[in-house]
């Protein structure tokens, strides 16, 4: 059965849906938007109406919608096989997926020793991250040293909703719920220089919250299997960005300790940064990436983590050592969705899709500096094309608005009536559009959005 009518829609939608992070209360008195159609950097909703997609559909955009090289791929996928699993068997798809990833990991991360070479399959980044550190766990287990079983995380981290993920997420609004479920990690210091949690001045700490951070370690360095981070930028924690070289300086804790670095580049990989990886601004080589969300530009749930030749080594051995990595999914390997992923990165390779980020930036963080001066903007920060505005009552007080006055909807509800869609975290304006957003689209939309801002706090 088929609806076209939006008053029909939106009844079955709020007799059935519960959607994810919302409050349905609010929901239910609320008039949402349906979308039926997207083309390039915009999407349609049911009324005909177009907007620019700023927030990337939720961060997976990466080369437009209704891209022909995507679409077509999944079409010939589709007279072929829609899905097969790796269990026990192999997949055409998957197996030249995962050679692609591993080159493009290892020429961008570590061209003098490629060794990120082993590819695990999964459908999204929560369950990467599970992968990750349930890898990092058995890891050491399997070596032998059994007393590795904790976790060191950041406060203001956000690694995904499945137990694991959330264990070692630092957000207490969204995790603070399902606290006797968890299981127990340590908690370092976040790198969230405009509101230390140390108290300390950026220009001056010299970086405390990284000594913080081996503090810990160094006290239970016989029991920590891995230290677990997104690299540069702090996504859902409010797109908070670290300091030139924090993320090189947990590598480097990482060695002198004989612990892993997990990196979730889930958020801030594929190009994000203005880099393929986060991690190639400081040079560095995780044990263990776990990516998903841009994978397949946007168009299907895929997601991998991948790890170094060594951790993969421990894991080999006869039947009866019971050395085997017990963790798999169903649809694992996804035919349709690792054919979505090999032409999302042919086209990265085509149009030289991180080279041309270069001016899009330069116009972004000079958008954010000219903003920055607004009076009730506390702060804007970015990381290529990866941005958060934070939004404050009293700039010189870092007064932040009450969560109840729900600011930073009130911005992207009213940058909504001018033909943009984002969606804030908290009092933060995030802005992520899709990286082929071209120049001047980018423009009008900062545009729109500092109309928005002026507007909605009487700056």
């Amino acid at each position: 059965m088929f609806f076209s009518d939006y008053d029909q829609l939106i009844a079955l939608d709020k007799k059935h849906i519960w959607h994810p992070f919302t409050q349905m209360l609010d929901w239910c008195s609320s008039d949402p938007l349906i979308i039926t159609e997207g083309k390039g950097c915009y999407i349609k909703d049911i009324n005909g109406r177009w907007y620019l997609d700023g927030v990337s559909s939720l961060w997976v955009n990466i080369h437009g919608h209704r891209v022909k090289e995507i679409n077509d791929a999944i079409k010939d996928q589709l007279d072929k096989i829609a899905h097969s699993t790796l269990l026990g068997l192999c997949g055409e798809t998957s197996i030249l997926l995962s050679e692609r990833i591993c080159q493009f990991l290892n020429s961008t991360l570590c061209p003098d020793n490629p060794s990120l070479n082993k590819v695990f399959f999964s459908d999204n980044g929560s369950t990467a991250v599970e992968v990750g550190l349930k890898m990092a766990f058995q890891y050491w287990r399997n070596i032998g040293q059994t007393n590795k079983n904790q976790f060191i995380s950041l406060n203001n981290a956000y690694h995904g909703d499945t137990l694991g993920a959330v264990s070692v997420g630092g957000i207490d609004l969204f995790h603070s719920t399902f606290g006797a479920l968890l299981f127990k990690t340590h908690k370092s210091p976040s790198p969230y220089c405009y509101r230390c949690e140390l108290g300390l001045n950026k220009d001056t700490c010299n970086m405390t919250c990284l000594d913080k951070m081996e503090e810990i370690i160094a006290a239970h360095s016989d029991t920590i299997a891995g230290i677990i981070i997104e690299p540069l930028v702090q996504a859902a924690g409010g797109m908070i960005v670290a300091p030139s070289g924090f993320l090189s300086g947990v590598r480097s804790l990482c060695t002198k300790y004989n612990t892993l670095l997990i990196v979730d580049e889930v958020a801030t990989g594929f190009g994000r940064t203005g880099k393929m990886f986060a991690c190639e601004h400081e040079g560095v080589v995780p044990d263990i990436i776990c990516l998903s969300k841009g994978i397949t530009g946007g168009y299907l749930p895929l997601a991998v983590t991948v790890a170094r030749d060594f951790i993969y080594e421990a894991f080999l051995g006869s039947t009866n050592e019971f050395k085997t990595f017990f963790h798999g999914h169903s649809y694992t390997g996804n035919p349709l969705a690792c054919a979505a992923a090999l032409a999302c990165l042919d086209i990265f390779k085509r149009d030289n899709t991180i080279e041309e980020l270069a001016p899009k930036i330069e116009i972004l963080d000079l958008w954010l500096e000219k903003i920055s001066i607004f009076p009730h903007v506390g702060n804007s920060r970015h990381a290529g094309l990866m941005a958060g505005i934070e939004l404050v009552i009293n700039k010189e007080t870092k007064e932040p608005y009450p969560y109840e006055q729900k600011m930073g909807y009130q911005v992207t509800d009213n940058l909504r009536s001018r033909g943009v869609i984002l969606r804030p975290l908290g009092n933060v304006i995030v802005i992520m559009p899709p990286l082929s957003i071209s120049q001047d689209e980018l423009t009008t939309m900062l545009e729109l959005i500092e109309t928005s801002i002026i507007e909605v706090t009487g700056a």
